[in-house]
């Protein structure tokens, strides 16, 4: 995806990196009506969930100009009018929002720290990351996907609001 994935990886786009934004689509019990993808890179995951979840409002968040830049430019080719593409850092973000997800960009602990604020209440955060095993942390549900879903497998962390 025009250098936002790895030199390899470009024939396992389908079958992991978009299978993979998928699924954080059952984090969700009900369906949010705005989710701030943090740390979007290349609009993985929010770029696929925005398709699969048309009525829900994605706002994604990067750091990087050049991956905003193709974040928007894929957004317009996609013709997708339920997302919006922002350049920052979600220590600069004050809006709560009812979902948060996040495909590898903070660790479970600085998630666990900094997505509270940004939660309405009733919201919560979908977390996914290249685990080798489940991990050990507190405060967040585990979902567990089996390797026969996509290539390997993974788990999510769900952070409901209290």
């Amino acid at each position: 995806m025009a250098g936002g994935l790895g030199p390899n990886e470009g024939a396992r786009v389908d079958s992991r990196h978009i299978a993979d934004s998928l699924l954080f689509a059952r984090g969700f019990d009900q369906t949010p009506s705005r989710v701030l993808d943090v740390g979007s890179g290349v609009g993985l995951p929010g770029i696929p969930l925005s398709i699969v979840m048309p009525a829900t409002e994605f706002v994604l968040l990067d750091r990087s100009g050049g991956r905003v830049e193709l974040m928007r430019r894929v957004s317009r080719i996609l013709d997708l009018p339920n997302v919006e593409v922002r350049e920052g850092d979600i220590a600069g973000w004050v809006d709560q929002v009812d979902g948060i997800v996040s495909r590898g960009s903070l660790s479970p602990e600085q998630a666990g720290m900094v997505f509270p604020r940004h939660l309405a209440p009733g919201g919560r955060a979908v977390i996914g990351g290249s685990w080798a095993s489940p991990p050990d942390v507190t405060g967040y549900d585990l979902l567990e996907v089996p390797g026969t879903v996509l290539d390997q497998r993974v788990w999510l962390l769900i952070m409901p609001l209290q």
